[in-house]
């Protein structure tokens, strides 16, 4: 039986997906032990596993961010990329990069330390790692403890090679395909945070572990026994690196559960008064763009034949509340939605393009209009959009008759081909990953 630590970074999108990953180990097999912050123990319970309290990051993300206790400068930098999504994609990016600069190693010694207790205490024979920590990734990295890689969002989080930067998009969606200078700027700036922090790794290895090679690239240092992602493996992406097993699970949710007799209720009055529902969700930090999420839901109403709408709003729950009001009972808003298990009762979603919403809606088969403003959403809404299962539009200067529309031309060949993905999925997930998982590191790393 090995024995695994898994390690979250404190952002609830992470921090579920890899949880429900920790509950498939163990469910075949493995002693799990999941480490995140004291404030998501709970998932370590749900998972069945222990629980290791430990902070890898100066930020979080409990569930919805704008409410996330954290220190003042946290929430101002918060604030920022809100207002950065309003200016657009690249602006957004070139933001979040120098972000980057303030976070991705914010304390080395500290997670190294941390690990370093973890090594010896629990002598696990092996890690499972969240591609964005990278300062834990770096900690493994040094002590030459064993791990694998968990991909959480898009594939080309894992640098495929010299052309490709981290927080530059693969490719763009066509409704936001930026113009060439703009995309130069944003090359630059990647560019510069990979020299700088491959500069800051280097440095770090060389003084802690100096037996052990340097990272060449910080952003591109990663498992070379086994990369999960969370996501389908399509034609189309640019090809991994060569030496780890890439394994594709598809998605990392959870088996289908009732969203519970409150909510059924809910849905079952929406179903009684509208033709079609459609669930909106921005996720845990882009709820904040309630601008948006009126117009979407304006649209929405507008659309041919009566629509019903459920609205994840986070902290704007309350500004959006006069939507419920005017709509009547064809419109729920609530802070946060049971999403994974309402999925299945909606006919289309509207999202941001993250990659928990994006998989969720391969599984179960459900259509959607996406709206990306940060981080790897470009790059996902572009899939969604070449295979069919989406369209995709610029959140910034949308009207409400560009979703009604949008929602109308969601026919029938979405929803072919969002059943044909479902089905594709359908025999992958958290169980085949962790069976894979432990298959590959079985095999490439002997017990410690």
């Amino acid at each position: 039986m090995p024995r695994i630590v898994v390690v979250s970074p404190p952002f609830a999108s992470h921090a579920v997906p890899m949880s429900v990953l920790a509950s498939a180990l163990r469910r075949r097999g493995a002693e799990v032990h999941f480490a995140c912050a004291p404030a998501f123990e709970e998932l370590a319970a749900r998972a069945g596993v222990a629980f290791l309290p430990l902070t890898v990051t100066r930020n979080a993300n409990t569930g919805v961010a704008q409410t996330t206790d954290q220190a003042a400068t946290e929430s101002a930098r918060l604030a920022e990329f809100v207002d950065a999504t309003r200016a657009g994609a690249v602006e957004t990016l070139v933001t979040q990069a120098h972000h980057r600069r303030a976070d991705m190693l914010a304390d080395p010694e500290g997670v190294h330390a941390a690990l370093r207790a973890v090594d010896e205490r629990l002598r696990p024979d092996w890690y499972v790692v969240d591609q964005l920590s990278y300062a834990v990734t770096l900690a493994l990295h040094c002590l030459g403890a064993p791990y694998a890689t968990f991909c959480p969002g898009h594939p080309t989080y894992v640098l495929s090679g010299p052309e490709a930067f981290f927080g530059v998009p693969y490719d763009w969606p066509e409704a936001l395909r930026p113009d060439p200078a703009d995309a130069a700027r944003l090359r630059a700036v990647a560019g510069e945070n990979d020299r700088l922090f491959s500069g800051l790794f280097t440095d770090f290895a060389r003084r802690t572990a100096p037996e052990v090679p340097a990272p060449e690239r910080a952003f591109a240092l990663t498992s070379p026994h086994a990369v999960l992602y969370s996501y389908p493996s399509l034609p189309w992406l640019p090809e991994p690196p060569s030496g780890p097993a890439h394994l594709f699970a598809g998605h990392m949710t959870r088996p289908v559960e009732s969203p519970g007799a409150a909510w059924l209720r809910r849905l079952d009055r929406l179903r009684d008064r509208a033709d079609r529902v459609v669930l909106v969700a921005f996720g845990t930090f882009l709820s904040a763009r309630d601008d948006v999420l009126r117009t979407v839901v304006s649209g929405l109403l507008d659309a041919a034949g009566a629509t019903g709408v459920v609205v994840a709003a986070g902290s704007r729950a309350e500004a959006l509340a006069d939507l419920a009001d005017l709509a009547g009972d064809r419109v729920v808003v609530a802070p946060t939605v049971p999403q994974q298990e309402v999925l299945p009762y909606v006919d289309a979603m509207v999202h941001h393009g993250g990659g928990n919403s994006f998989t969720e809606c391969l599984r179960a088969g459900v259509p959607a209009l996406v709206l990306p403003m940060s981080s790897d959403q470009f790059a996902v809404a572009r899939d969604a959009e070449r295979m069919g299962v989406g369209l995709v539009l610029d959140p910034n200067g949308l009207l409400p008759a560009d979703v009604a529309k949008a929602l109308d031309a969601l026919g029938e060949s979405a929803f072919s081909r969002s059943a044909h993905w479902a089905c594709e999925v359908s025999g992958r997930g958290p169980g085949w990953g962790a069976q894979r998982l432990l298959e590959v590191m079985g095999d490439r790393v002997a017990g410690r």
